[in-house]
């Protein structure tokens, strides 16, 4: 990925022809071509794999070894040449995110992690290095990072200093790694938070879903025959249960919710 597909998109920042999806999101000419370039290096090592992919198929077989791709994560930021966006892949075994990958060739940073893994410990990295997450008392020098769709927090009082990246996977990498005690995501898609789950859960955090009317429905393991376009999940990520209980009563006052 970071030798051939990185490289092109690179070239391609803030240039690529845009569209509009029939969910309003963008898509590029260079989402697409990653998106097939990417599967086609992954069939080449893993060639009995399925895959579900942002731009093309959103529904699991069943499969007990399946890909979840995002080619770009942050396309309307890619768009307009803003350095945050992020290729992200996730390996489902069984319908559960074991492995993660998000690279971000702006920032010169690659993540990935194991969680549950056959064969491999338990880990976070990044560039290599094991990260984990770091625990602080909210507080007006700590960083919460939100998504564009989750502004209503602002409308009062907000503990900490409040962050916007555009990136889903990035934005909650933030705590893996210890930028941020805590980030949001309003209606992200199983490709959204996929990639992020295994490095987020090895390096320590909470993470919970705030859908209250879907209370106890979790998206993995994948559903046989779903099309997994049609559900988004309420993501809250915070660097430990303490700080989930305590961020989520600001995101959702006087609202149940459930970790994992």
């Amino acid at each position: 990925m970071q030798t051939i597909v990185a490289p092109r998109l690179m070239e391609w920042a803030g240039q690529s022809s845009i569209e509009h999806k029939a969910d309003g999101s963008l898509v590029t000419r260079a989402d697409l071509w990653a998106d097939q370039k990417i599967r086609e290096l992954l069939q080449e090592v893993f060639p009995t794999h399925a895959y579900l992919t942002e731009e093309g198929n959103h529904t699991y077989q069943g499969e007990p070894w399946c890909w979840i791709i995002d080619p770009i994560d942050g396309t309307t930021n890619y768009s307009h040449g803003l350095p945050i966006w992020c290729i992200a892949l996730s390996l489902l075994y069984q319908g559960m995110p074991i492995f993660g990958y998000v690279h971000a060739p702006p920032l010169g940073q690659t993540f990935h992690g194991y969680y549950h893994a056959p064969g491999h410990p338990n880990g976070a990295f990044l560039n290599g290095q094991r990260i984990g997450v770091k625990v602080a008392e909210p507080n007006q020098h700590a960083f919460f990072s939100l998504c564009a769709r989750s502004t209503e927090v602002l409308k009062r009082s907000f503990p900490c200093k409040i962050r916007m990246l555009g990136s889903a996977s990035y934005n909650l990498l933030t705590v893996a790694v210890g930028y941020t005690l805590g980030a949001v995501e309003r209606t992200p898609h199983i490709w959204d938070i996929a990639p992020a789950w295994p490095i987020l859960h090895a390096a320590g955090a909470d993470w919970r879903w705030l859908n209250a009317p879907m209370l106890g429905q979790k998206p993995f393991p994948l559903t046989t025959n779903e099309d997994t376009s049609h559900r988004t999940f309420h993501t809250l990520v915070s660097a430990n249960t303490s700080l989930g209980k305590f961020f989520s009563a600001y995101i959702l006052p006087n609202t149940l919710n459930r970790g994992t």
